[in-house]
């Protein structure tokens, strides 16, 4: 399984890198190799100052050898060895009208001393992050989710959409991270759903992000703005960091796993703004988006 799936993020990097490059029609992706001392590597791949994307990273990596003590505690497992890959994307236009999206699909095994699989798992989502709100954007990136899931299980949209507007929600500010997606994890096999049946879902979700966010950014990246949106925007990219940097588990990992840093920050925008106790005015497009990142909508 371990070999079947990265060789899907490795054509799954490559269909979505080249998609944005002629999406955004100027920027290319600069690639990295880079090999972890304890055992595997990545390939990097980051945009940068486009026409659309102001910085951006479409990144997969393999990495495997004995599990940190940190993390053990964190599975509550003795001393083992693991395998994790993935693909992690996180893309941060220069429009504010076009919004920030992040997705990532993953896949883990656990050995014992003889080196069996004592567990395996998959895991994933995709997320959108707007800074103004079009409905009928909110509506289209649910849409390709919903269909995604339908295919293999009635429940699963509902379910794991539930499980995205509690995960990328930032407590201490009391509102979500953006308008959710996807979030599932610890997806193992069981009765009338096995691993197989797992990487199908996984790859049925990750085959359709280009679905789901390029017809987006088509749609805004023209869109005039003004200097003030564009501050807004820098704002919202704080709550951004604040959520990465403080909540997200995939960045945790690779932190306590000594993964290669410039990959695992790659997520966080090139600039950004903190402005003391900032309020949006009354009634403007700025509050209509906060009020929905207090209350999580239905959006299909």
């Amino acid at each position: 399984m371990k070999e079947k799936f990265y060789n899907y993020i490795q054509r799954l990097q490559d269909t979505i890198t080249s998609k944005l490059e002629e999406v955004d029609g100027k920027a290319t992706f600069q690639e990295d190799l880079w090999e972890r001392k304890e055992g595997g590597g990545g390939r990097t791949r980051v945009i940068e100052n486009g026409n659309v994307f102001e910085k951006g990273g479409v990144n997969i990596s393999a990495v495997h050898g004995e599990l940190p003590k940190a993390m053990q505690g964190y599975f509550n497992v003795n001393d083992c060895d693991f395998f994790a890959c993935g693909l992690s994307l996180v893309l941060h236009p220069k429009n504010p009208m076009v919004p920030t999206v992040h997705a990532n699909w993953r896949y883990f095994e656990m050995y014992d001393n003889q080196g069996a699989i004592i567990d395996s798992w998959f895991g994933g989502g995709q997320d959108l992050t707007p800074y103004y709100l079009f409905e009928e954007d909110a509506k289209h990136f649910h849409r390709i989710c919903k269909k995604a899931c339908d295919i293999h299980h009635p429940k699963f949209y509902s379910e794991y959409k539930k499980k995205c507007d509690d995960y990328f929600y930032n407590s201490h500010r009391g509102e979500a991270r953006g308008l959710g997606g996807l979030f599932f994890d610890y997806c193992k096999a069981k009765e009338n759903f096995t691993m197989k049946d797992w990487y199908n879902f996984v790859t049925e979700v990750g085959d359709s992000f280009l679905e789901a966010y390029v017809p987006i950014v088509e749609k805004r990246k023209t869109l005039p703005y003004t200097s003030e949106q564009r501050e807004w925007q820098e704002i919202r990219r704080g709550r951004y960091v604040e959520f990465n940097l403080v909540h997200d588990k995939g960045t945790l990992f690779g932190l306590k796993t000594n993964g290669r840093i410039e990959s695992i920050l790659m997520s966080l925008p090139p600039t950004v703004q903190w402005k003391y106790d900032h309020h949006p005015k009354p009634g403007s497009e700025e509050e209509k988006l906060l009020e929905v990142l207090k209350n999580p909508k239905d959006w299909v």
